[in-house]
């Protein structure tokens, strides 16, 4: 009996035994698992920064050629009045060609003259105008001056476009290349901090574009729907959480809350088109509409997150405030409020975070304009970083992919700083109960 009884204890020991490398197996497979998950997604993740990266970080830098230019008042003002309407009408870029053409004696015939003056983009002639309207007494003088080159001679220096594979398999001309190469050995040629990227508007000239008014559109936006949404947003999640009645009503808006905002995005921007354009007539492809349109999307998210920092608050909190005399009023405003603001501001931010990154909605209410004058106010024409992506992106020129990574890095590093913002928000503010 005694052996037959240890037999039955170690044939129980073995399946426990047996079961449990089973049991640690299948663990030990399981965070193998879960840890590559982690580090495929993470790889997915470096590689699409460094793809973004290694296209975008030289869009920060433009290629200028130096020219010796000679305002002939001949040319900008024969009259010699000095009127502001002359000298903005004047033809400035012929002095771009009368520079080149005095580095270049020796180019002759139309089409070589075309290329040669092919290589300094035409945005110069528009920075010589400027300077004449600033200071017209530069006119009569010549003025040694570094101005913007073609995007192909700027693709072209940045090793984008390969001189060596056949002239038909490229945009720019084996002359072209020659007098490149010219300019280089007189150092004429260098590249500078591209300051243009971050204050032009949108151009179709890849050279010239830059997103100084796609930002200003989008801090605009921001503007009206952090003014909009975070009172509004507090003071429903308020309502709902403290004043309310509990009935089928206020349920019904519960649900409705938290059922808009799973609602795809671009649903806003047609309510947006509908109601903000089409009944109210507010200015089409305005900051102001993209903001009422945000501020209804990110609505749902600031009361949905102002309402669970407003139950994290302790019972204790309330029954004390209501203990020494407080009226509920004085409870919730006093009290309350002010210890569930941190998770407020967080949620707040955050929405805010995701309506920076929003383009469908906005592309509904015309923010998908060309629009080359940076915005001075709410009302005027504009678009937003992530549609000024998108535009760009559908762009052939190589330089435009340039620009299009260089404005998603902008966009992210946005980003970054408001979920950055919200983190130390909650790490200084939040208590622990």
């Amino acid at each position: 009996m005694t052996s037959a009884s240890s037999s039955s204890q170690d044939d129980v020991l073995s399946k426990v035994r047996a079961s449990l490398d089973r049991r640690y197996k299948r663990e030990r497979r399981f965070r193998l698992y879960g840890a590559a998950s982690a580090i495929l997604g993470l790889a997915f993740v470096a590689i699409l920064f460094a793809s973004i990266f290694s296209n975008g970080y030289t869009a920060f830098w433009q290629t200028h050629v130096q020219l010796d230019i000679y305002f002939d008042p001949d040319i900008i003002d024969p009259d010699g009045q000095r009127d502001p309407q002359a000298l903005s009408g004047a033809n400035y870029t012929k002095l771009v060609r009368n520079a080149m053409a005095e580095l270049f004696p020796g180019v002759s015939g139309r089409r070589d003259r075309r290329a040669l003056n092919g290589l300094v983009s035409s945005g110069a002639a528009y920075e010589l105008r400027r300077m004449v309207l600033e200071d017209p007494a530069v006119v009569g003088s010549k003025r040694t001056l570094w101005l913007a080159a073609d995007d192909e001679v700027d693709m072209l220096m940045k090793g984008y476009i390969d001189r060596n594979v056949p002239q038909s398999s490229r945009r720019i001309k084996d002359n072209q290349i020659g007098w490149i190469d010219e300019l280089v050995g007189q150092d004429r040629v260098r590249q500078q901090f591209n300051r243009g990227f971050f204050t032009s508007g949108d151009s179709r000239e890849p050279e010239l574009a830059g997103i100084g008014g796609a930002t200003k559109g989008s801090m605009y936006m921001l503007i009206v729907t952090f003014l909009l949404s975070f009172p509004l947003g507090i003071a429903a999640a308020v309502y709902l959480e403290e004043f309310a009645p509990r009935n089928r009503w206020v349920d019904l808006i519960e649900v409705n809350i938290n059922n808009l905002a799973a609602v795809p995005s671009i649903v806003f921007g047609l309510l947006g088109l509908a109601v903000f354009i089409n009944f109210f007539g507010l200015p089409r492809s305005a900051p102001v509409v993209g903001g009422l349109v945000l501020t209804l999307m990110t609505l749902p998210t600031i009361i949905i997150a102002s309402r669970a920092a407003i139950t994290a608050v302790p019972p204790s909190v309330r029954e004390a405030a209501l203990g020494v005399g407080a009226s509920h009023m004085q409870m919730v405003f006093h009290h309350v409020v002010p210890l569930a603001m941190p998770g407020m501001l967080t949620g707040a931010i955050i929405g805010m975070a995701r309506a920076l990154g929003e383009s469908a909605p906005l592309l509904m209410i015309g923010m998908i304009a060309f629009i080359v004058e940076v915005p001075g106010t709410p009302f005027d024409p504009a678009t937003a970083l992530p549609v000024q992506v998108y535009l760009w992106a559908d762009s052939p020129e190589r330089a435009f992919v340039e620009r299009t990574s260089a404005a998603i890095m902008v966009l992210l590093a946005f980003l970054l700083v408001m979920n950055a913002a919200a983190i130390w928000l909650r790490k200084k503010f939040e208590r622990r109960w």
